[in-house]
Parts: structure tokens; C-alpha cells; sequence
């Protein structure tokens, strides 16, 4: 068997009863990492700095991470993952396992010497610390020491070789405290792609791009998920990353919702089969990979989220903020939702059988506690983790909070900090001890123990020392699977030449492109305009950029910016700077973004602050807007606020000129082919433009030369929607946020409904055994 030194794989059967002698080798990384390979075992990674030293039983080795000099059972890679887990829970103190109920917040590699997420290093700048960038911040130092935190999110990196050079100085300083419990290091989803590079870019250095995962969805093609999940646990690992925060597989049933690009669309079939195959790509690994299981080097633990669906949110505000605290279920449809996990993420074809992390929503699922009735954020509702989640589905993996649920919300609704929905008025410490007794295990962006502490004495108290002790063991037995079964223990070093030659190789950057392909759909081609040829003379006009705020209140400057990465435009086309020169005009434009349904202006002027979400570009007013919203409550603005309707109330989308820039370049066409080309992220009305169009693509973020590919015909468009297109804004505020496929769609010009799993090739419609399906009809 051909194996890879760092990565030799515990060799189980006939390992442990060979005649033949284990043969032992010895490598070193950077002078500082000793790794040990044996024939007849797993390879074993320490630092020379931890005081880890190998014991050896029966010609066989192991480390000795407690330092006690004899092999305890979680030390012993002959045994399972639960018997190793049972074993060292039951020997951790509860500061131990209080630290394993943390979950850190976002940790950028280096850190930035200011604003969010910054660190120091040696109490100085890094700049002016003179240590190198893969250095850990005194910040990280002490959570990781202090606090006995062991689950890191990492965000930014300066380059793949510093997230490897990272999490060997990370793994080497945790290995030498306590029991020598390994990082867990997590990810956001990475892989979207970078939009004006060519698709070979980022080869050799840059992670593979592929679409976002409402434009896998669009490719209706359950095996390129898994395959993206087979190459991005590969880049996973290769940076130091053992856990995925993905997939995110709330049902995108309401289309205002600003996270529904983040979703695998609004079909429970359709996106039950796409979480399956996600994690299965992440969590299997492979021929001599494979640990136990399917367990092994090439897996990553998968973070489901967010239970029980965050989808449903009234209006199509979000859960981020208190102005969007309520999911509610007008369709009494609360059962499709939790389809994507029930039958999807938790029935998986691979070995390792179910995701091993969930994550609940921020959301009160407005009325569905069917046991206490409460309406509290999904994290601290004991119906929805213990009783729905544990006991009618039995699952037993890690229950971890979205971030920043525990914390305080802040003094105006749109603020963004805490997310306490229904457990305002409780202490961060109260707030902790609620989540346990609801059934979690972990609280996401909380670097400090104390308030885990805290209601560890809570539960005493209230229980006694004994049941409370279980109960931090049953979560401790949870965590601790997901890092023994990956590896760690044994082995969580990397070398970093290997890192670079891994992450964003061009085989992978081949395979996202050729993805990416797949996930452009196309909705009209009048005449048959597409595809267009090679150097015909295109117009391309300016797209317009508006101002807009973020989370954290840092506003944009407006601004006009090439639609498209020219130079590559150029290899295909003939580009002319006006449309009187031009053959046909390429029109690139983004959807309609008219806010989050909250407007600070409108309260300050003595109106409630909501607003609609408008999937128009157009003046829209809310004459078909419910009444009486259907859920209401904050501390922050009742008694003064207790309905949230928006109705009469009107928006214009604050990027309007994208539209005109469209109907100004048709003008100025004439009877020249005009074709749009829209980004979106959500549903929109199509009915304000698409007569005035010979061709529509439509795609969810992908890179130009994917686009150019299509237009010219080198690559056949095959994707299909994989949510309906409303005709118009009545139909969008009469549908209900929970329920799928209920909405009247645009209908074309030429007579095609622009319903979900409807799209074009060039000969037509298509009707394939996708379509057969998935469809509705």
C-alpha cells in the first residue's frame, strides 16, 4: 500500500496480529515536529516543546499526551473513537470540559492590529512585535491556556503555507497543557469564487473556487456536491481545518430572505439529497485515508445549520438582528424544514452515517414549542434540541450555538451585538446555563469560561454535583468524538510544503470552474441570440455600485466600476465603447437590494422602523403586506412597537440605476440584441425588464470567463432554478414564508414559466431526468 508519511493511515485487521516486526521511521518539520510512521499503526505527530513522549507496547507506539508515563485508553488509537472519548471526559476536570464547550470567536491569521478581531503579540502590534506572522496573538495564547478553549474559527489567512505554519504552532502549544487535547481549527464556507479572475488564478496558492450553494443547487447534480466536499476537505485539511460550518441547509421558502443564497434553494427533496451528499464529501475519507468508519485524514466534521430551518423569517428580515428575531409558519408547514436534516444531513450513503454537528438558528420559531410553549431563540428551547432534535430523531452529535446568542442585544434594534431573543432579560451566565438545560453542548464566539463556570454551579444548585457532572460529561463525550475521530490526537501537524501543493491546485481550480459552468442558468434566448460569436463586437456598460451599510454601520461610497474583468472580455469578444459600434450589448447588473425590512430613518421620524424587503428595482409600496404581523416583542423598543407590519409603506432598491442603465442601453440598441446578465442572491421581479431583452443568464456568483464561456458558446448552459421567480410583488407578500412552490411565476414573452427546475439549453427547454424529478408539476 502506497501511503503518505504524515498522513499514514491506522492500519486495523491484520495490523494487530501480523507476525512481522512494526517497522518505525522518523521525520522532522521545521526542527521542531518529530512524526513517527509505523507499519503496523498510526502515524504519530509531537513537538519537541510539549514534554510528549512515545510509549511503546508490544513493539507498537503511542504518545503519552497526559505525560503519566503508562497508556491510558485514550491514548490507544486501537480503540474506538467512543471508547476514547468515554474514557477521557471521565478524567477531565469541569474547567477542562468548560473549555471545550467554548467555541472562539473569528480568529484572522495574523490578527489585525485593530477593530474587529485584533490581537497583539508580546503586548505589541505585530508589526512591531517582530515575531513572524504565523505567531499566536497573545489573545489566542490565553484562551487557549486560560480558558481551555479548543475549538478555534478561522477566518482570513495570509496565504495557505501561514494557516499550516499556524496550526503547528498552535497544536504544538495546546499538546503540552492539560491531556494534550488537540485543536479542532473551523471554517465558513471558503470556496466561493473570486468574480473578475480567470478561473486558473488562484492555482498553486488561492483554495479552488466553485458556486455558491444556491448555485451548486442549480446544477441539480447531487454528485458535484459531493465531489465539492471531496475537494474542499482536502483543502480543509491541508490548512489546519478539521470542522465546516456548512452546510447551511435552511429552506429558503421565503424569498426576501437575505441569506438565501447561502441555501440549496426552496425544495425539501432537492435540498435533503444536497446536504447528504455535502457532508458525505466532507466527513468520508477514502482507500488508504481512511482511519475507521470512513473516518480519517481526509474527513472534516460538517456543521449542519440552522435547525430547526432559519428560513421562515416574517418578511424576510433576519435573525442576526431583533428587527428580524421571529421565524413563523402562517402555512402550518414547520414539518418540510426539517426535511434537509431529518432525510438528508442525519441519513447520510457514506460510512460515517450522520453530520456530527448541528447548529440552531438565532430565530424563535414563532409557536412551535409544542411542549413548553416558549418562544425563545432555537439554542435555548428544550422542545426543539431535546424532544425534537435528540429524542423523535435521536441524534447525538455536538449541538453548538450560532454566535453571540448569550451575549447582550444592543440599545437600537438594527445594532448588531448579542442575539438573546426571548431570553433578554436573563443574565449572560442565566443565558448559558438555558442552553445546557436545553440540550447543547457548545456556545459559538465565546472565548471566556467563566460564564460556563457559572452555570455549572447553576446546575449544581439545581440538581446536584453528580447529575451535574453527567451532564457536562455527555457533552464533553461529543466533542471529543469529533477530534478523535479525525485524527488529532495522533497526528494534527502538517507540513506546509505539502499545504501549498494541496490548496487551490489546478486540478481542483479545474473541477470548481467546470462547476461553476454547470451552475449558470439560462431563462430566455429569443431567436436564438446565445450563443454569440467569438469577436463580435459587444458593448459593455458601466454597473453601478450603490452605497451601502454594513453590520458593523461602515458605509460605501457609491461608484460606477467596469461590469466585467475587460482583459479577459477581450479574449473573447470585440469590446466598443458605445453601442452605436456594437453588435450586441452585454448588460451586467446585480438584484434589486432595497435593505434588511428595517429602517432606523423611518422610526426616528416616528414610524415603527419597518419597512419592506422589495425584490424589485422599481418605487414599490406595500399595498398587500399583512395587517398584523404575526409575531412582535423586544425590550428594546415595546411597549411601542407591537405590530410589525410594513403595509402602505414604500421602497425604492437603492441600485434602481441597474435597471436604468438597462432599459437606457436597450434604447440606445435599438433592435441590436440587448443581453442581461444577473448575479442574484435571491429571487426577483423579472416582469420590469424582460421584454426589453433577447437574453437572459442568470447565475449566483461565478467567475467572468465562466459567464463568457456560456455567452460563446464554448460550454452549453444545463442549470436550472432552484427557486420560483415571482411575477410580481403582490404574489411575493400573499405567499407564506414556510411554505415551497407557492408563488405565481413570471411568464416570458415567449411563454416559459419561470418556475423552479425550469431552465434552457440551447435547443430548448430542458426536460431531463433532473426536471423529472425534482419538478413540482
Amino acid at each position: 500500500m502506497k501511503t503518505n508519511k504524515l498522513t499514514l493511515p491506522i492500519l486495523l485487521a491484520f495490523a494487530f496480529f501480523s507476525c512481522e516486526k512494526n517497522q518505525i521511521s522518523q521525520t522532522e518539520l521545521d526542527g521542531e515536529i518529530i512524526v513517527i510512521s509505523q507499519s503496523q499503526g498510526a502515524t504519530l505527530g509531537y513537538s519537541k516543546k510539549s514534554g510528549v513522549s512515545i510509549l511503546d507496547k508490544d513493539g507498537l507506539h503511542f504518545k503519552d499526551l497526559n505525560k503519566n508515563g503508562q497508556l491510558d485508553k485514550y491514548e490507544d488509537w486501537r480503540l474506538s473513537s467512543d471508547e476514547r472519548a468515554k474514557d477521557l471526559a471521565s478524567k477531565l476536570s469541569v474547567e477542562q470540559i468548560a473549555g471545550l464547550m467554548l467555541y472562539s470567536s473569528h480568529q484572522s491569521i495574523p490578527a489585525a492590529p485593530g477593530g474587529f478581531g485584533a490581537g497583539t503579540y508580546g503586548g505589541k502590534p505585530l508589526s512591531e512585535s517582530g515575531l513572524p506572522t504565523h505567531s499566536l496573538s497573545d489573545q489566542q495564547k490565553k484562551f487557549l491556556e486560560e480558558d481551555n478553549l479548543r475549538h478555534v474559527l478561522i477566518t482570513r489567512v495570509e496565504s495557505p503555507e501561514i494557516a499550516a505554519r499556524w496550526t503547528n504552532e498552535a497544536q504544538a502549544f495546546v499538546e503540552g497543557l492539560g491531556m494534550g487535547i488537540p485543536a479542532n481549527n473551523s471554517s465558513d464556507p471558503r470556496h466561493g469564487p473570486v468574480a473578475r479572475t480567470e478561473y486558473n488564478a488562484g492555482a498553486g496558492g488561492t483554495i479552488s473556487m466553485w458556486p455558491e450553494s444556491l448555485g451548486l443547487a442549480a446544477t441539480f447534480d447531487t454528485e458535484l456536491v459531493e465531489r465539492f466536499g471531496e475537494v474542499a476537505s482536502m483543502e480543509y485539511r491541508a490548512l489546519g481545518l478539521t470542522t465546516a460550518l456548512s452546510p447551511q441547509i435552511d429552506l429558503g421558502t421565503e424569498p426576501r430572505w437575505n441569506r438565501l443564497k447561502g441555501t440549496f434553494g426552496e425544495d425539501p427533496t432537492l435540498s435533503a439529497d444536497m446536504a447528504r451528499a455535502y457532508v458525505d464529501g466532507f466527513q468520508t475519507s477514502k482507500n488508504g485515508f481512511e482511519i475507521a468508519n470512513g473516518w480519517g485524514f481526509h474527513s472534516v466534521n460538517a456543521m449542519v445549520k440552522h435547525w430547526p430551518g432559519g428560513g421562515p423569517e416574517e418578511g424576510g428580515r433576519d435573525g442576526h438582528f431583533a428587527y428580524g428575531k421571529f421565524a413563523v409558519y402562517p402555512g402550518d408547514n414547520f414539518k418540510d424544514h426539517l426535511i434537509p436534516f431529518t432525510e438528508g444531513a442525519f441519513k447520510l450513503n457514506g460510512k460515517t452515517k450522520s453530520a456530527t454537528a448541528v447548529m440552531p438558528y438565532y430565530t424563535i420559531s414563532y409557536g412551535q414549542d409544542k411542549k413548553n410553549q416558549l418562544n425563545t431563540a432555537n439554542a435555548y428551547n428544550e422542545y426543539l434540541i431535546t424532544d425534537l432534535l435528540r429524542g423523535e430523531y435521536g441524534y447525538d452529535g455536538v449541538v453548538c450555538t450560532d454566535w453571540g446568542v448569550t451575549g447582550n442585544e444592543g440599545p437600537n434594534p438594527e445594532d448588531f451585538r448579542g442575539k438573546p431573543w426571548g431570553l433578554e432579560d436573563k443574565t449572560v451566565e442565566e443565558r448559558h446555563y438555558q442552553v445546557l438545560m436545553a440540550g447543547a453542548d457548545q456556545f459559538g464566539g465565546n472565548n471566556d469560561i467563566k460564564p460556563v463556570l457559572a452555570a455549572y454551579q447553576m446546575g449544581v444548585e439545581e440538581h446536584g454535583e453528580e447529575w451535574m457532572r453527567e451532564r457536562f460529561e455527555t457533552s464533553a463525550v461529543r466533542l471529543l468524538r469529533n477530534i478523535f475521530q479525525a485524527g488529532l490526537f495522533e497526528n494534527p501537524y502538517l507540513n506546509p510544503e505539502n499545504t501549498k501543493a494541496t490548496v487551490g491546485k489546478p486540478e481542483f481550480m479545474d473541477e470548481g470552474f467546470e462547476a461553476q459552468l454547470k451552475s449558470i442558468v439560462m431563462l430566455k434566448n429569443k431567436d436564438s441570440v446565445l450563443p454569440l460569436k467569438e469577436k463580435t463586437k459587444v458593448y459593455i456598460p458601466q454597473k453601478f455600485i450603490p452605497s451601502t451599510t454594513n453590520w458593523w454601520g461602515v458605509k460605501s461610497e457609491e461608484k460606477w466600476v467596469d461590469a466585467i474583468n475587460l482583459a479577459i472580455a477581450k479574449n473573447y469578444f470585440e469590446v466598443v465603447s458605445n453601442s452605436e459600434e456594437a453588435e450586441a450589448a452585454l448588460v451586467f447588473i446585480s438584484n434589486p437590494e432595497s435593505g434588511t425590512g428595517y429602517d432606523p430613518e423611518d422610526r426616528e421620524k416616528g414610524g415603527t422602523g419597518y419597512v419592506p424587503i422589495s425584490l424589485q428595482y422599481g418605487p414599490y409600496k406595500a399595498e398587500h403586506a399583512r395587517s398584523e404581523s404575526i409575531a412582535s416583542g423586544d425590550p428594546v423598543i415595546a411597549p411601542s412597537v407591537t405590530n410589525r407590519t410594513y403595509k402602505d409603506k414604500s421602497i425604492t432598491a437603492s441600485n434602481i440605476k441597474e435597471l436604468e442603465t438597462l432599459l437606457e442601453t436597450k434604447k440606445s440598441m435599438g433592435n441590436k440584441p440587448v443581453i442581461a446578465i444577473i448575479e442574484t442572491g435571491n429571487p426577483m421581479i423579472f416582469a420590469e425588464f424582460e421584454r426589453e431583452v433577447q437574453g437572459i443568464l442568470l447565475h449566483f456568483g461565478v467567475q467572468d470567463q465562466a459567464i463568457l464561456d456560456i455567452l460563446t458558446g464554448k460550454k452549453e448552459p444545463s442549470a436550472l432554478l432552484p427557486v420560483q421567480m415571482p411575477a410580481d410583488m403582490k404574489t411575493v407578500e400573499l405567499q407564506m414564508e414556510d411554505v415551497p412552490h407557492d408563488m405565481e411565476c413570471h411568464v416570458d414573452e415567449i411563454g416559459n414559466a419561470y418556475d423552479f427546475a425550469f431552465g434552457l439549453n440551447w435547443s430548448g427547454k430542458i426536460e431531463d431526468e433532473r426536471v423529472r424529478k425534482y419538478s413540482k408539476k
